[in-house]
């Protein structure tokens, strides 16, 4: 139907207010609109979660065209099969596992203030919901096969797939 809102639409317009209500070059604290205190040390531990989680929001831009079977000249996100190696034998979504430190925890550290700490959380449930929302389209792309690694791999604990891993190499 014309016009219609869909429930994607809706989760991805609120991701990005919040991703630009929380980011780093944070626009309601370079306008003035809210003053925080600034500490160097939290400064410079948000600089080192930032760019641990870039890496992570940058590995399917990389890994997919590589590996993903993305047709010559089309974007990364036009996978034709699985990719399970990598960084996606720990976790299934870096992007948005990324995304969270990348985001929410690097704003609360650079600009302590209530209300990115509420942002934050409320950020990371909506990727969360995302990621639900994410496999079930998945699943309906590549079937059983996507099932299966979903069972392997978990979606966001990057740590319990890290330890996954490290228990249980895969040879490929």
């Amino acid at each position: 139907m014309k016009g219609k809102i869909n429930k994607e639409t809706i989760f991805v317009s609120i991701l990005t207010i919040l991703a630009i209500a929380c980011f780093p070059a944070n626009p309601l604290v370079l306008s003035g609109a809210i003053d925080t205190p600034f500490y160097l040390p939290a400064f410079i531990i948000g600089w080192v979660i930032w760019a641990g989680g870039m890496v992570l929001v940058m590995a399917p831009i990389i890994q997919f065209p590589h590996q993903g079977g993305v047709p010559k000249g089309k974007s990364f996100t036009e996978t034709t099969k699985v990719v399970d190696t990598g960084i996606y034998a720990v976790v299934r979504h870096p992007q948005y596992v990324g995304g969270i430190p990348s985001i929410f925890v690097t704003c609360i550290l650079w600009y302590p203030h209530w209300l990115f700490a509420v942002l934050g959380v409320i950020g990371t449930a909506m990727i969360y919901l995302s990621i639900i929302e994410e496999d079930k389209k998945l699943v309906a792309k590549f079937g059983d096969e996507y099932a299966a690694y979903m069972k392997r791999v978990p979606g966001m604990n990057i740590f319990r797939g890290i330890w996954q891993v490290w228990r249980h190499p895969v040879s490929r």
